[in-house]
């Protein structure tokens, strides 16, 4: 275990940064429970308010967009002041939108009397949602790539996937916090999620002003990246404009897509689940598990919201193992081959629950968890190998790029209004088939043989 660490961990001068390593990964953690919260929050807002599956995806569009205006500046701090101040500016912004939720909880106590109408009241939501996003864009901006200086070069993708492992645990806990504050109910079986939806978020707010002062005072060094593609020589005349390189111009766009699938199958969840699921007999419900079924007006016996909520959590854990592996087997092949291939699996998995085969759909929804894993943080390391001190801003360009995330699931909620869920997942087929080609095509973008090769075959 000390050798793994060691051979991980340890800097060329001998320091080992196993510590601040696993300081930063608790961040991973963080955000992995604030985004499981988020991808089980639009079925809340359909039920409570009366919206569309498409007019739902207001949520995501909110989240991703404070990524979007965030991202550059994020990139910019953190060049001009270090990774250590863009993670505490980046704490103290998620503490600001988690207490918004208290009075966004009071425009919506405002909106049930008929003091407020219901659309003010959602938007006061999305404020919070989108702020909350703000904070969290500083933390992966300045966390995923500084994971990838944390030890040798060679390991950057697998200490990358082992930090977002932390993410995935987070990502397990946040629907189930989701579902028990969203979707409670009081003795009479009536609905309270509105009045209890603030509780976890403020949470999260001094969670975070915690974590905030201990990085103030922990061992945050700020390390330079490998130069392969000497961005950082000063020539006369001469652009080293990131934009020049392929692999990462092609980064931005396959980080676009790839956003777009994993929040379009993580934000409809629960109405797959609810909807698209063949009949469940009798014998399935208890008394300990009596509040995940209902049954239809149809007299149909399936999962409930909350128990789809819940259920979301077995996705994550699928997620979770899917990083655990993925970490392993990053360590013996190369990232880019991993990537192509876990890129072709996800098309075939949702070209099957596009095709409605009951049982067989269902069980890939949870496949496609597993697959899309260690795709957020592979293109991340492959998209800024070799980029020198420049990786800080092209970390803000592909943190910029989930915007996918706004844009397409709002495609797939009307595709799925306008058919059904299973056809909605039409979109992510397309979004990982993108991601299957930047992976196949690394090579010949970066000119390097993979990131077990960290040296490339010259300059661009």
């Amino acid at each position: 275990m000390n050798e793994n660490k060691k051979g991980l961990f340890t800097m060329d001068d001998g320091k080992n940064l196993f510590v601040t390593f696993a300081l930063v990964s608790s961040l991973f953690f963080l955000w992995g429970v604030c985004n499981g919260m988020i991808d089980v929050m639009d079925k809340h807002f359909q039920t409570e308010l009366g919206l569309s599956k498409a007019q739902s995806a207001w949520v995501q569009f909110a989240h991703y967009l404070g990524y979007f205006l965030m991202s550059l500046p994020a990139g910019f701090l953190a060049s001009r002041f270090g990774y250590k101040w863009g993670i505490i500016a980046g704490l103290l912004l998620v503490a600001v939108g988690g207490f918004w939720f208290l009075p966004a909880t009071h425009f919506n106590a405002l909106a049930r009397a008929g003091s407020l109408s219901p659309t003010t009241a959602f938007v006061g939501y999305l404020v919070g949602v989108c702020a909350i996003a703000a904070g969290l864009t500083f933390l992966e901006t300045v966390a995923n790539p500084y994971t990838t200086v944390l030890g040798p070069t060679q390991f950057a993708a697998t200490r990358i996937n082992m930090a977002q492992s932390c993410n995935g645990v987070g990502w397990i806990f946040g629907p189930i916090i989701g579902g028990m504050f969203f979707y409670s109910k009081d003795a009479a079986g009536n609905s309270t999620g509105n009045e209890t939806l603030y509780i976890p978020y403020v949470i999260v707010s001094v969670v975070v002003l915690v974590l905030a002062v201990v990085f103030f005072f922990a061992y945050i060094p700020d390390i330079k990246t490998e130069d392969d593609y000497h961005l950082d020589d000063a020539t006369p005349g001469v652009s080293h404009s990131i934009w020049k390189h392929p692999h990462f111009v092609m980064a931005v766009a396959a980080q676009f897509f790839y956003v777009a699938a994993q929040a379009g199958i993580f934000s409809f969840f629960i109405n797959y689940m609810t909807s698209e699921t063949p009949a469940l007999p009798k014998s399935v419900t208890s008394d300990l598990l009596k509040s995940w079924f209902e049954t239809s007006k149809t007299g149909v016996l399936g999962l409930s919201d909350k128990g789809a909520a819940n259920l979301a959590s077995v996705g994550f854990f699928c997620f979770l193992i899917g990083r655990i592996t993925g970490s392993a087997m990053l360590k013996k092949f190369s990232a880019h081959k991993i990537l192509g291939l876990y890129g072709v699996i996800n098309v075939v998995a949702c070209l099957l629950i596009f095709l409605k085969l009951g049982w067989l759909s269902v069980a890939c929804v949870f496949l496609s968890y597993f697959f899309m894993s260690i795709m957020f943080p592979t293109i991340f390391a492959l998209g800024i190998f070799g980029l020198g001190a420049r990786a800080k801003k092209a970390a803000a360009a592909i943190v910029m790029a989930i915007m996918g995330g706004a844009i397409l699931p709002k495609l797939m909620g009307y595709v799925a209004d306008k058919y059904d869920m299973s056809r909605g997942f039409i979109v992510p087929l397309f979004c990982f088939a993108f991601v299957a080609f930047y992976g196949f095509s690394w090579p010949k973008l970066s000119g390097a043989k993979g990131l077990h090769e960290v040296k490339t075959s010259g300059g661009h």
